[in-house]
């Protein structure tokens, strides 16, 4: 599939496109779809591996929930410059269940042929691909790289954006700013419970397509809120108590912390040969419980016809906290070390190998072998026993990725 087509699909499956999508009535109401029907299995009970944002992953278990989703997009034309899109993601996330969620919901004007305006929910522009990472037929891959996507989990924000199209020559450029509430939400291994993140976020893109090579570049900074975080609030509560009060407003995230995320990406598809890479790096600008970080990932692949074999390296590299811990608090020995491990750096890396076959205009089969090599604090893995500390993890993924 060449870099057009790539970018086809993706329009296709975003209901961005009238191609294979259903229309009903006169034309003003289009709907499409996408999906991945996917099974997963990992070589080890000791630790879980799992996306970012769930629960169940998979622990020498197969599973379907991993990376199996079903989403459903409509739009609907009022006229020339003003519609309305919904989207809907069916997917196993921070329960032990598939959940259905509002991914879009916003209302499009257009300002001119360049210029639009975007009100309601929009999806965060903070990746290279973050506009259609769960339209798994629009991806190489079986998932984003957990190293890379795990860095920042407000995934929508609710409010507007305004973008600008222009074409420099054979060059189109696209600018993207948005500014509104920041929603997402994590598994808190800690006590085994759903934490919900809300921020005021405002982010700005740029990219840039030339022929077969895209580049792009994001800044990302909101007030990060985590209210029902239970053992974070256990914590900063017998801070308190004990005599550390500044200490305790630096750890908690009742209150919004200001943090950033930038990341570069560029995506490259030219005589069967793929690239796609991406850095980003995370950043506290005050005093914060959540972890500074550096991540990036590389895939290369080659396409034979319709197959597409490829390989990726992904590591984080966790920065630690940058909250200063006070010497007095050694003197009370747990406590300290409660805290010490809480903002300690954590790290990981991944080598991936897979193969996409294009067997269907609209389906692709993929199977991919993860070999994930936890670091510090166990990486991004969770309920890792004591036998399973330190120990690598294979993961085998197989599945159909579809558009309709």
């Amino acid at each position: 599939m060449k870099h057009t087509l790539l970018a086809a699909s993706i329009l296709t499956a975003l209901g961005l496109a009238p191609v294979q999508a259903a229309t009903l009535g006169n034309d003003k109401l289009t709907i499409s779809g996408f999906g991945t029907l996917a099974a997963a299995r990992s070589d080890t009970e000791d630790a879980r591996f799992t996306r970012s944002n769930q629960r169940e992953g998979t622990a020498g278990t197969t599973t379907f929930g991993l990376d199996s989703n079903l989403g459903l997009q409509a739009t609907y034309t009022l006229s020339d410059r003003l519609s309305a899109t919904t989207q809907i993601l069916s997917r196993k996330s921070t329960g032990e269940s598939f959940t259905t969620e509002l991914g879009w919901a916003f209302i499009k004007y257009k300002l001119s042929d360049e210029i639009a305006v975007r009100a309601g929910r929009v999806v965060t522009p903070v990746f290279l691909i973050s506009d259609y990472q769960n339209v798994g037929y629009a991806n190489t891959m079986m998932r984003p790289p957990v190293e890379m996507y795990g860095q920042v989990n407000l995934e929508n924000i609710d409010g507007a954006d305004v973008s600008w199209q222009h074409s420099f020559g054979d060059t189109n450029v696209t600018a993207q700013a948005a500014v509104g509430v920041g929603r997402g939400k994590s598994y808190l291994a800690s006590n085994h419970s759903e934490g919900h993140f809300q921020a005021p976020t405002g982010a700005v893109s740029i990219s840039a397509e030339h022929g077969p090579v895209t580049l792009r570049l994001g800044y990302t900074q909101a007030d990060f809120k985590l209210g029902d975080a239970a053992t974070l609030n256990s914590l900063t509560k017998t801070l308190r108590a004990v005599g550390f009060p500044q200490l305790a407003d630096d750890v908690s995230l009742t209150e919004g912390k200001r943090m950033s995320f930038t990341s570069f990406g560029v995506l490259a598809d030219w005589n069967n040969i793929l690239v796609q890479a991406e850095y980003g790096m995370r950043r506290g600008k005050e005093p914060v419980y959540l972890t500074e970080s550096n991540a990036w990932y590389t895939l290369v692949g080659y396409r034979f016809g319709k197959v597409l074999p490829y390989y990726t390296h992904a590591k984080f590299d966790g920065k630690g906290s940058n909250i200063v811990v006070p010497a007095g608090l050694a003197r009370i020995p747990a406590l300290n070390a409660a805290l010490q491990g809480a903002v300690a750096r954590s790290s990981q890396s991944t080598d991936t190998v897979g193969v996409r076959w294009d067997f269907a205009r609209s389906a692709a089969l993929k199977v991919q072998v993860d070999r994930v090599k936890p670091g510090a604090k166990s990486g991004f893995l969770i309920d890792v026993t004591p036998a399973g500390v330190g120990k690598n993890v294979t993961v085998v993924a197989a599945g159909v990725d579809f558009v309709f």
